[in-house]
């Protein structure tokens, strides 16, 4: 096995292969459910199992922070693996991400805009022990053109809505 960045590089090579073959392994469905466990606060998992993850309490980031979050934490994942493919030993690595929103329609009341992000903005810091130039482009060019969140942020990602009450 080899190791790099706490990536399992052999494996992770060999999925690539896996996916080159077949693209359909790389498809994602996740499922995740929101339950309301008081106040404003909820109780997220994936439908399939695995750890909760609590969000809108007082202690807990609301939905919106969690949005940057997520998109920071993708950025982490996608330079640590494409990072270790190339050989390149991460000594730090920080995504800061903002972002700007106002809550007025969210409270109910009038506004011209909406009740999401108007701008996001993110900075990545990474520290390197023998990255050459090029790497350092390449891993710049895949936060722009391969993070999954960043990408969705940036479409207009369809969205269908069901309600039902009872």
């Amino acid at each position: 096995m080899t190791e790099l960045n706490g990536i399992d590089v052999d494996q992770l090579r060999e999925f690539v292969s896996q996916v080159a073959r077949d693209p359909a392994r790389a498809d994602r469905d996740p499922v995740v459910i929101a339950r309301w466990v008081g106040s404003n606060e909820s109780e997220v998992t994936m439908a399939d199992g695995g750890t909760a993850v609590r969000m809108g309490g007082s202690d807990t980031p609301s939905a919106m922070r969690m949005l940057l979050m997520s998109m920071a934490a993708c950025d982490v994942d996608l330079i640590a693996n494409r990072a270790s493919l190339m050989g390149v030993e991460i000594d730090d690595l920080l995504v800061e991400a903002r972002g700007h929103f106002n809550v007025q329609r969210y409270l109910g009341l009038e506004s011209s805009g909406g009740p999401g992000y108007e701008r996001v903005s993110y900075t990545v810091r990474l520290k390197t022990r023998n990255a050459t130039p090029e790497q350092l482009v390449a891993l710049r060019q895949a936060c722009a053109d391969a993070s999954p969140v960043g990408d969705t942020l940036q479409r207009n990602v369809a969205v269908d809505f069901e309600f039902e009450a009872s």
